[in-house]
């Protein structure tokens, strides 16, 4: 197997697995349990952004950084335990891709605002952290998306220039984080209808219809 002319980067959350909901319930039970308000379109104005920025600009519970740090970690720790009650899904198609990928000889990361122990944990129960060299998560970034920082660390991590990785996508903050990252974008509309990607160099219902033709005509050989 040849190693491939170019890099892929995953998004986690709506792009490898299915989450939106464990997440989102999360929220709501942290704002129960500290009895803070909640707008019914938090998590839509929220998503793929860092719970350190949703907290204190976005939901305006907290502008302490160690009530926020707290805040966020207990959030995460909600989000686990509702995944331990209610199970999680890959997103149809992607192992497929992911295994395309592999035999392709494309190197892959995760490049996502969660936490790692979030995605770790999903590895072990879904069985595809095999698929992936390295991962950027929240832990190794200072600033969220739509800042590129996470996926130029993801970049840097599998030694590919970011004009010769590929970003995959479902929000619209990640959409810009990929572009101003220098990287080319693919989105799925998992949790976002296609007219709000149109950012993206590529938008698609799933990521194993891509014709393996797309990354020759983006990276020739």
């Amino acid at each position: 197997m040849t190693q491939a002319t170019w890099g892929a980067v995953f998004d986690f959350d709506g792009v490898i697995i299915n989450s939106a909901a464990q997440h989102e319930e999360s929220w709501e039970r942290l704002a129960a349990e500290i009895g803070k308000p909640l707008p019914p379109d938090h998590f839509e104005r929220s998503f793929g952004m860092k719970n350190a920025y949703i907290i204190p600009h976005l939901l305006d519970w907290s502008h302490d950084p160690a009530e926020i740090e707290r805040l966020s970690l207990r959030k995460e720790e909600l989000y686990r335990i509702v995944v331990e009650e209610k199970g999680l899904e890959p997103i149809p198609g992607v192992v497929n891709f992911l295994e395309f990928l592999q035999r392709s000889g494309v190197p892959c990361v995760i490049g996502s605002s969660t936490q790692k122990l979030n995605i770790t944990s999903a590895f072990k129960r879904l069985g595809i952290g095999h698929f992936f060299a390295d991962m950027a998560t929240s832990e190794d970034v200072t600033k969220g998306k739509p800042d590129p920082q996470v996926f130029l660390v993801a970049a840097s991590k599998i030694k590919v220039p970011p004009q010769r990785c590929v970003v995959f996508e479902d929000a619209v903050v990640g959409v810009q984080a990929g572009k101003a990252a220098g990287m080319r974008v693919v989105a799925v509309t998992t949790t976002n209808p296609p007219e709000k990607l149109q950012g993206a160099d590529l938008v698609v219902d799933r990521l194993d219809v891509i014709s393996p033709e797309t990354w020759t005509k983006w990276f020739p050989a």
